[in-house]
């Protein structure tokens, strides 16, 4: 009897719903410590700085500072959970030898790249929408433009999937994950405008800030709240639109090549 292989077709619908669904289930039987204790941090950034400043910075850019610090941790908290996920995912399969059960199903390199992105994409908007409530709660944010908002954060998210997979395909132990996260992730983060408006900096720190992706994110994704922002908002999608795409380009190429993941 001859057993026929089932046609995959262009596209293996099948095996990337499957690789998206293991990647969800993963944060989502932690759930406590990968959705909820992110909004619990970000509560805590939001009354150390609102204590700490409220009385002296009583409003930015015509809003009161609680609410234009808000915008900006939510996508703070988006950072730093996409990229965990997508990071963490793909080390503890190289770590454990377990790469193979993801290189040897009928997955093409894009596809491959696809699911482990859905997953740190679904993770951070998650995360991001969560914090939101919280912060809508707690300070009152009203929603000017909410494609803005939804663009900024799942571009946000899908930047930093990119970023945390192409940095644990590089990887060999968790020593270089943190790296990034502490030298990369973290500065770009605090020097982006989360906390203040880039327009009170100095000519030559207001001008590196532009230089900043991350700023273009939280920029953006904070004038859908508040309805203004300090960068033109074209420019902004275009910047994070171009090197998403680069991200990509990169990302596939690494997993196509088999970059440290084939011996």
């Amino acid at each position: 009897m001859t057993v026929s292989a089932r046609p995959m077709g262009r596209f293996n619908w099948l095996g990337l719903w499957t690789h998206y669904c293991k990647e969800v289930h993963r944060f989502w039987k932690v759930g406590f410590q990968t959705l909820l204790a992110p909004v619990i941090t970000t509560l805590l950034f939001l009354a150390v700085f609102t204590l700490a400043l409220g009385r002296a910075v009583e409003t930015v850019k015509g809003v009161p500072f609680e609410v234009f610090l808000a915008p900006g941790l939510v996508v703070f908290a988006i950072i730093q959970n996409s990229y965990a996920n997508t990071s963490s995912s793909m080390l503890i399969l190289k770590i454990q030898g377990s790469i193979v059960d993801l290189l040897m199903p009928p997955l093409t390199a894009g596809e491959i790249a696809f699911g482990f992105i859905a997953g740190g994409v679904t993770r951070g908007v998650l995360v991001g929408f969560l914090v939101g409530l919280a912060m809508y709660i707690f300070t009152g944010l009203t929603v000017v433009n909410p494609w803005i908002i939804i663009f900024h954060a799942v571009s946000a998210s899908v930047m930093l999937s990119l970023l945390g997979l192409i940095t644990a395909i590089w990887a060999d132990k968790y020593d270089n994950i943190a790296s990034i996260t502490n030298f990369v992730i973290t500065p770009l983060s605090f020097m982006s405008g989360t906390f203040y408006s880039i327009d009170r900096l100095p000519g030559f720190w207001h001008g590196l800030a532009e230089f900043n992706p991350f700023f273009y994110l939280i920029d953006g994704f904070r004038s859908g709240f508040i309805g203004t922002s300090d960068a033109p908002i074209l420019t902004g999608i275009i910047v994070i639109t171009s090197l998403n795409v680069v991200l990509w380009a990169a990302c596939y190429e690494m997993l196509r090549r088999g970059y440290k993941l084939k011996s």
